[in-house]
């Protein structure tokens, strides 16, 4: 159980969190969210201990581990696997010992706390993890070197989730995510086994994969039940209910003010007049909920041409001669909203830049519109910003010819304001400078919006805002994006990017979330050329013949746990550790026996569900 009693914290002579109390029970999962610049970051903070309260209290049960991401990976020749086996600091120091103890006793006491925390499946757990964040067989056992900064970010989440902390704090894990390493991550955060509070903005994650709501607001926490929606329409119906009541106050008060201003000064109301200065007096106020201020992005209308913009005919394109998508056959007009769908390293990338002039075509035919203008929006053009000049000077040496008024007032069409247009980018937030980067790339009023995960450090409010000016956009979009909420409400057309090729998906978006989950992102016209064959009633023999493979795989898992048992108490004998050679073979032959005793209990699952469908 998490325990936050009181706690006051401020930075800089501005205080963030003020008597906040909340408790939460152990095993939870819970979202926090609050505004940009309210101090979540700065609660996980607090309950790593690396800061110190001025008032209050932490509280969480001994020998708990808390983990976090790291900030960053070292870019080091160490493999990805080996990066992420080294999080799980018990096992690493355990098989490090193991490596030079001479005791048999001491041998044999590593080998039995091994065994306990299930050591010899440790690689296969970690590949898991890394595979579901997106990377390779081939590229797991590359060294870190390999990889840039937000690929590396990835191996830190890998080693956090392999690590299972007792209480796991993720701040906005999905940045650095696609579309499907985002679904592995709802899913696998569901299963966890201990408490997780995650900071994030993404609506798909906090409705599926917590099932609470923390919300820092007005320097308090509120605890709410639910997903983010049911939060959200909670606070709607509570900022509904706070509003009515201040209203009815204030007329109540303007009505009492009214009595004593006419009657104060006569003698026979006086006595009147005084009560309901008294009444006055004692009113506890009711404060209307604060608006919040709102967020908006305004694009600026490019003239309509005419259809299609962009129209391609067997077009190839790639990398050094070598071909990474083939055959496209494809047509942008004016008014498409698309996403790019597909697995990561399938070429929407590649696509996107083809799309944007960024990348000439191998072979085949690409025609656009002569007057056709394109912006282009990617995460690493946030980080191409010049940290030490203001949002203003950028805009200066974009716009050379405009008045700082009129660069002023895009810069407002955008949400920064007065303040953050002479602050330099450096001391800008994550979402301040994603903000600054859309309004750079549709500067020119560009006919064909492609945006590469625009979302990342946007907070739900500018997301909303985003999903609306998208919605009122003249022109076209191509999205890449792991935001869910942002591509069912802006994407009408949706395009997938597979084995070199780039189709029309007929389903939609949670046809298409099911079949990631389920491993496979065919679409179902490719999977079902003919229609499935009625299912016919197992005959007698054949349910005889199943109950023989469920008895069958029964005795097989039996054998093996026996073989495992036996294994164990081999291994917690001393005597067996003074011949090192023999403590090998027999540790691997553990191992196996563990690898093999999982697939045989997967078979038995099997095999009594194939018995169970046939009706025996």
């Amino acid at each position: 159980m998490l325990k936050i009693q009181n706690i006051t914290y401020s930075v800089e002579g501005r205080t963030l969190i003020e008597e906040a109390s909340v408790t939460i029970p152990t095993g939870h999962k819970v979202g926090i969210v609050g505004r940009n610049g309210a101090g979540k970051t700065t609660l996980f903070r607090i309950i790593k201990g690396e800061l110190v309260l001025e008032t209050g209290a932490i509280e969480i049960p001994k020998r708990a581990r808390i983990g976090g991401v790291a900030q960053e990976v070292p870019g080091n020749e160490v493999s990805l696997l080996d990066t992420v086996l080294a999080e799980d600091k018990e096992r690493a120091s355990l098989m490090q010992e193991a490596e030079t103890a001479t005791d048999p006793h001491r041998i044999a006491d590593i080998q039995t706390r091994l065994a306990d925390i299930d050591a010899w499946s440790a690689e296969g757990r970690a590949s898991s993890i890394l595979k579901g964040l997106g990377f390779t067989d081939k590229e797991i056992q590359m060294p870190c070197s390999a990889f840039s900064g937000g690929w590396r970010m990835r191996v830190a989440l890998a080693g956090v989730l392999f690590s299972q902390p007792d209480f796991l704090l993720l701040d906005e894990p999905t940045n650095y995510l696609d579309l499907e390493g985002a679904l592995w991550l709802e899913t696998y955060l569901a299963k966890y086994p201990h408490t997780v509070l995650l900071i994030s903005h993404d609506r798909a994650l906090l409705n599926r994969a917590v099932g609470a709501i923390l919300h820092l607001e007005g320097k308090k926490l509120t605890l709410y039940s639910g997903g983010y929606d049911d939060f959200a329409k909670t606070r709607a119906a509570q900022r509904a209910v706070q509003a009515a009541a201040a209203k009815k106050q204030d007329l109540h008060r303007a009505h009492l003010q009214s009595f004593v201003d006419r009657f104060k000064a006569k003698a026979s109301k006086a006595k009147q007049a005084q009560s309901r200065v008294k009444m006055l007096e004692k009113m506890e106020t009711i404060t209307a909920p604060e608006d919040a201020a709102r967020v908006v992005f305004s694009f600026p209308e490019p003239e309509e041409l005419s259809p299609p913009i962009i129209n391609m005919e067997g077009v190839s394109v790639g990398y050094d001669g070598k071909a990474v998508l083939q055959r496209l056959n494809l047509r942008i007009d004016q008014d498409d909203r698309i996403a790019l769908l597909g697995r990561n390293g399938e070429g929407k990338s590649t696509l996107s830049k083809l799309l944007s002039n960024r990348l000439d075509p191998m072979g085949g035919q690409i025609t656009r519109h002569n007057k056709l203008r394109i912006g282009f929006f990617a995460q690493h053009q946030v980080d191409e910003l010049h940290l030490n000049e203001t949002p203003l000077q950028h805009l200066q040496s974009a716009l050379p010819g405009f008045y700082p008024p009129k660069l002023r007032a895009k810069l407002a069409g955008f949400g920064l304001g007065a303040d953050q247009a002479d602050t330099e980018v450096g001391r800008l937030s994550g979402g301040q400078k994603a903000r600054l980067s859309l309004l750079l790339a549709t500067l020119d009023a560009p006919h064909l919006l492609i945006l590469d995960e625009p979302t990342n450090h946007l907070d739900i409010e500018s997301r909303e805002a985003l999903v609306e000016a998208l919605t009122a956009y003249t022109g076209a979009v191509v999205l890449v994006s792991h935001d869910m909420h942002l591509l069912s409400l802006v994407a009408d057309r949706l395009w997938l990017v597979k084995d070199g090729r780039v189709s029309p998906y007929e389903e939609d978006l949670d046809a298409y979330r099911k079949l990631l989950l389920q491993g496979d992102d065919k679409p179902k016209s490719e999977k079902k050329e003919k229609a499935a064959p009625k299912p016919r009633k197992a005959s007698r023999d054949e349910i005889l013949a199943l109950r023989a493979e469920v008895r069958k795989c029964e005795e097989r898992v039996n054998k093996l746990t026996d073989m495992s048992k036996k294994l164990q108490v081999k291994l917690a004998n001393p005597e067996l550790y003074e011949d090192k050679e023999a403590a090998i073979v027999w540790q691997k032959k553990y191992g196996e026996v563990t690898e093999a005793t999982e697939r045989a209990e997967a078979l038995w699952l099997a095999a009594l569900e194939k018995l169970e469908k046939s009706g025996g």
